[in-house]
């Protein structure tokens, strides 16, 4: 049975993608999660999260044949690590998706250290499929404080507010974290592009492959 891993930087997300991988994946697919919120935590603080490689290999050791990094502000580092198996980045699927969608493409983030992470990823997928795409910079930082709460409907309540103020002026709007992805559901007719839900298909997807 092929094992699909996932490396989380906090708890709430954790039924996030056990609810996706229990509607997207097939019964011959068997999961395995693990939780680590010091790694976001130095990454704001430091630039660097010494303990990723650790915590890859540990899934890796547990049995995972793929490991998806579901932070995207480590996503880069964690598919540069060597651990063994293929790590994928939660944002990579959405980026090409935003890629394709339209060439003016906003990044709506609440953590600054995503930010560049994630317009570094649309900037070198674009560059591969040779579209030309504007890219803004639009963080939200202020929701932050209430996902530190543990009040998600708040914070889900402030993104939408801040993308109806930006949305006129992109094609698309990326919601670069994947926490951030209740607020696309307050913002029906608007061009919002989340990732827990493409990067679990394509995981689901690359594990299902023949070997």
């Amino acid at each position: 049975m092929t094992t699909i891993g996932f490396l989380h930087t906090a708890e709430v997300h954790v039924a996030t993608f056990r609810g996706l991988f229990a509607e997207l994946a097939p019964p011959d697919l068997d999961e395995l999660h693990l939780v680590d919120a010091e790694l976001l935590a130095d990454a704001r603080r430091t630039g660097s999260a010494p303990g990723l490689a650790g915590r890859l290999a540990e899934l890796a050791a547990a049995g995972a044949d793929l490991i998806v990094c579901t932070c995207s502000t480590i996503g880069a580092d964690a598919e540069a690590a060597s651990s063994g198996v293929p790590v994928m980045r939660l944002d990579r699927p959405m980026a090409e998706a935003a890629v394709a969608a339209g060439g003016r493409i906003t990044v709506v983030a609440t953590v600054e250290s995503t930010v560049e992470p994630t317009m570094a990823l649309l900037r070198a997928t674009a560059e591969r499929a040779g579209r030309p795409v504007v890219l803004t910079a639009s963080p939200c930082l202020a929701a932050w404080r209430h996902f530190e709460a543990g009040d998600i409907a708040a914070y889900d309540e402030e993104i939408a507010a801040h993308v109806r103020v930006v949305a006129a002026d992109a094609d698309v709007i990326v919601l670069a974290q994947a926490g951030m992805a209740g607020a696309a559901a307050l913002l029906p007719g608007l061009a919002v592009l989340t990732s827990p839900r493409t990067a679990v298909e394509a995981a689901v997807r690359a594990g299902a492959a023949p070997a």
